[in-house]
């Protein structure tokens, strides 16, 4: 039940899905944190057997599929989704609370042997639970706005799911409780999967039987290579066939991201001091009321590290019966909604960021030294390229404003990273000259700061990746292009100097 946006270390891992109480556990929220426990504890260092340039990935990887052809035509993204599941909130025995429950799922998982049921009965839990993360504490309502947020189910192998959620009130009279739309793909592409759910919602004001015929439209439908269109046709009552067309955008590696609502959330000195806390891998929550903007802000967080990832614990809203993974002693990155503030305002040694309207300050608890941790030079360069973004911007011109204000961070603290990996012999595995790599920085305040930062997980995960790359071979990428394009700008500034 672990969340999580990024590629993880080889090790052995605990069954994820083991926290998730069922309404029999007499051991209820103790037992489910006791078993949780073992998820969120930070996993042990190691290689991985995959060794490709750190790119950010497409297809976080697959689902366990029924059968060999079906899990290659998943992976090979001509799926859209696994699936989509509806989650109602239905009366206890008693009748004195409510607990979510699936009431439909598209497609019906067939044929499938014992243990692969077990496992789905346990993802089925899982989803229920981070749907409607505030627990048992509902009653029926007469208005809801709708929401959609999204999270990301981690398997035991350490592959990825991505759950996109949309929260509204089902069509009729009265009061009533809401319900929620659950579609779980390997892909990550969160503006696309909305668009997805507008025709969901659409027509399930009609039937909920029209939405079975546009899944199944969609599923049959290939996913688009970036910057692509897909059109599916859709009939519907009294308005004829649709044509939807959904777009995906150029930039692939950013599509799950929006970078609109974190600095709607927070100014741009307020950004700087949350990824100064991140980027050491410090232990970091986010409070909001909106489940939309704890999980867009979150990820849009773990995506300012880029071409880093986080390997530590993730969870964009943390369901309340599991509330005391705030206690953890390692890094992580939390969503907590506020009116559990007071089970986090209690710790120490973190940081603790209200992304509300109404909130009196933005830092609630802090370790006091965040504005000091990043290079102040590199400080002021990354806020000079932030103010050239337009109020008016589109969503990929502000993610590609932004991406590069800290892509060129990276660039020029660690950039030069490459020439200090030496090889013994041919096809043997690199070795990272760490003292030669920081000693080479000039300014005496970015080799501190580098100095800090190669101790993290993530540099030494990307660095490990890099020492097992065949000696010679060129590296690819955005980040690798970036390297390159600074590096021929020196060479240029130099030769005009002479």
């Amino acid at each position: 039940m672990s969340e999580t946006v990024t590629r993880r270390r080889k090790g052995p891992l605990k069954n994820r899905w083991s926290a998730i109480p069922s309404s029999e556990d007499e051991g209820g929220r103790q037992g489910a944190l006791k078993r949780f426990s073992a998820m969120w504890s930070s996993l042990r260092k190691g290689k991985r057997d995959r060794v490709k340039d750190p790119e950010p990935s497409e297809s976080p990887g697959p689902a366990e599929a029924d059968n060999t052809s079906r899990q290659h035509r998943y992976v090979s993204g001509q799926y859209f989704f696994e699936y989509l599941v509806v989650v109602s909130l239905k009366k206890t025995r008693d009748g004195s609370s409510y607990e979510p429950q699936i009431t439909y799922q598209f497609p019906k998982r067939d044929g499938m042997v014992r243990y692969q049921k077990e496992e789905e009965e346990k993802t089925l839990k899982a989803i229920t639970l981070f749907c409607f993360p505030e627990g048992i504490n509902w009653a029926p309502l007469t208005e809801y706005h709708s929401e959609t947020f999204s999270f990301v189910l981690t398997e035991v192998d350490g592959s990825r799911r991505n759950g996109y959620c949309r929260r509204l009130l089902p069509g009729g009279k009265g009061a009533r409780p809401p319900e929620a739309y659950c579609i779980i793909s390997s892909l990550a592409c969160f503006g696309l999967f909305s668009k997805i759910f507008d025709e969901v919602e659409k027509r399930r004001q009609i039937s909920m039987a029209m939405i079975y015929p546009f899944m199944q439209k969609l599923r049959e439908a290939p996913f688009p290579a970036p910057g692509n269109t897909v059109e599916i046709k859709s009939f519907i009552p009294e308005s004829g066939t649709e044509i939807i067309s959904l777009t995906r955008p150029l930039d692939s590696w950013l599509e799950h991201v929006n970078f609109a609502k974190l600095f709607s959330c927070l100014t741009d000195d307020e950004v700087l001091l949350v990824f100064a806390a991140a980027v050491l891998e410090r232990r970091i929550v986010f409070i909001a009321d909106e489940l939309g903007t704890l999980s867009q802000v979150i990820h849009a967080v773990a995506a300012l590290l880029y071409p880093f990832t986080w390997q530590h614990t993730f969870i964009s809203i943390v369901p309340e019966i599991l509330i005391d993974v705030v206690m953890a002693p390692t890094p992580y990155l939390l969503g907590v909604q506020k009116r559990l503030l007071d089970e986090v305002t209690d710790q120490s040694d973190l940081l603790v960021v209200d992304l509300s309207e109404d909130k009196t300050k933005t830092f609630i608890v802090s370790i006091g030294d965040e504005d000091s941790i990043l290079p102040p030079k590199l400080q002021t360069e990354i806020r000079e390229v932030l103010s050239t973004r337009q109020n008016k911007s589109t969503v990929e011109e502000l993610n590609r404003v932004v991406s590069e204000a800290f892509l060129q961070f990276f660039v020029k603290t660690v950039g030069h990273y490459s020439s200090y990996v030496k090889y013994s012999h041919a096809g043997g595995q690199g070795v990272f000259e760490k003292r030669r790599f920081y000693k080479a920085i000039d300014s005496k305040t970015t080799r501190h700061f580098v100095k800090r930062f190669i101790q993290t997980q993530m540099f030494d995960l990307f660095i490990q990746e890099v020492e097992q790359q065949q000696p010679g071979r060129q590296p690819s990428g955005i980040f690798h292009k970036k390297i390159l394009e600074y590096q021929e700008k020196k060479k240029s500034d130099k030769t005009k100097k002479h």
